[in-house]
């Protein structure tokens, strides 16, 4: 478990340029519902192993016929060569309060007591608390204030870091090229 922990963190810690892949994502991504779904990115060169990322994926789904849709979007980063799922971000609009809120799914093995962080481009970081742990992951949630909602559309890469045990730092860049269009959609 610790030598995949630590051949994870070299392949993150390796990898300099955000991909982006046009399957993996799909291995653990939510069963389909009825979505809009934007057009691939063309796929480009990467490094074996190296985390890929489809872009921002609008999903609306609902509990039944008579229940109101709800909708959020998500974007994850796999790793290539086994699908398996790095970070996946899905932020949807709480229907009570109308604002965005943020869940993160992050692999097993961190320092929980340090969390996750946020930060887009150079902007300020947002602090995660982690919350629970399963087999497919540990989750952290948050509202999304105005300001780093404004960053987001804004902005050309989401980094998410977080520390494995051996108190490594490991972060992921995820693009915003595509998150703007993606959130009104759901909005």
């Amino acid at each position: 478990m610790q030598s995949r922990l630590a051949a994870l963190a070299a392949v993150a810690l390796l990898s300099t340029g955000t991909a982006y892949a046009q399957q993996g994502a799909k291995k653990n991504a939510a069963p389909p519902a009825p979505a809009a779904q934007p057009s691939p990115a063309p796929a480009q060169p990467q490094a074996e192993g190296a985390p890929a990322q489809p872009g921002w994926i609008a999903r609306c789904t609902s509990a039944s016929r008579d229940a109101p849709l709800e909708c959020a979007i998500e974007q994850n980063a796999v790793l290539t060569k086994t699908g398996q799922t790095i970070v996946l971000i899905n932020i949807r609009i709480a229907p009570d309060t109308r604002t965005p809120v943020a869940l993160l799914q992050l692999p097993l093995g961190l320092n929980l007591p340090v969390g996750a962080k946020l930060q887009v481009d150079e902007g300020k970081t947002v602090d995660l608390q982690i919350q629970t742990c399963e087999n497919r992951g540990c989750y952290a949630s948050t509202p999304i204030a105005p300001d780093l909602l404004a960053s987001l559309k804004s902005g050309k890469q989401l980094k998410v870091s977080f520390q494995n045990m051996a108190k490594e730092t490991i972060a992921i860049p995820m693009p915003l090229n595509d998150f703007a269009a993606a959130y009104d959609k759901i909005k």
